[in-house]
């Protein structure tokens, strides 16, 4: 198999999906469709098969340390190797959006719980198959909420709290795994996707295709592209 293999997590629907497709449509790779829902990640699989592309399912969820473990066995079995990994899944809780000092810990708990904790066990089990590749790339789905520049502007148009300091976190580990692959073919970025229209965001401004291009060049960047940065449509988003 010479395609190259990337995994997309909550890759069901909206960017996640989209960016799957666009990853087997123009460039090629073989896609599994990270989700948790067994019947909503079949369905996606099958709706980028139905299109002749390259998509395999594949059951994870990042709060699963066992779903995990089993999702790389799946992986290393059928292909020995995984060359892009893409952290997409995440959540917005409806209690985020309370004044910050009423935001409960629950939602605190239960936002980074995945967006934090959840996307570093995904890709601490898949750092092995990472550095098998030849030149792997690890794509972190951020958002500019979590840039400390921009929110102490006062320029973004939203503060929930739980999600904010949870995609803080992940651009500061973003950084950490870059730096850990300095000196050598593998390259670690965070991405604002865009305020994107879906079903979880019905505020949007922009359509999921637009939504999924700067994750997407990241997926695909060449050896002389960036590694630890922040970008969002080819421009640096402060951290």
């Amino acid at each position: 198999m010479n395609n190259k293999i990337v995994l997309v997590t909550g890759a069901n629907k909206g960017i996640g999906l989209e960016t799957a497709r666009q990853l087997a449509r123009d460039h090629g790779f073989t896609v599994l469709i990270g989700a948790r829902d067994e019947a909503r990640g079949q369905d996606a699989a099958d709706e980028l098969k139905s299109a002749g592309l390259d998509a395999q399912f594949l059951h994870i969820s990042p709060t699963d340390t066992a779903s995990i473990a089993d999702a790389v066995r799946e992986v290393e079995a059928r292909f020995g190797i995984l060359d892009v990994l893409v952290n997409n899944a995440g959540m917005l809780l409806p209690g985020d959006f309370a004044p910050p000092a009423q935001v409960s810990i629950e939602v605190l708990r239960e936002t980074f719980d995945l967006n934090v904790f959840g996307m570093h066990a995904v890709t601490q089990a898949f750092w092995p198959l990472l550095n098998r590749s030849s030149a792997a790339r690890l794509v972190n789905m951020s958002s500019s909420l979590g840039s400390l520049t921009l929110q102490a502007s006062g320029s973004q148009p939203m503060q929930p709290l739980a999600m904010d300091a949870s995609k803080a976190a992940m651009n500061m580990m973003t950084i950490h795994y870059a730096q850990q692959w300095n000196e050598t073919p593998h390259k670690a970025n965070a991405a604002h996707p865009g305020n994107v229209l879906t079903e979880g965001n019905s505020h949007g401004e922009i359509s999921v295709q637009e939504g999924a291009r700067t994750g997407i060049t990241l997926a695909t960047l060449g050896e002389d592209g960036p590694n630890g940065g922040f970008f969002h449509a080819g421009e640096v988003v402060p951290w």
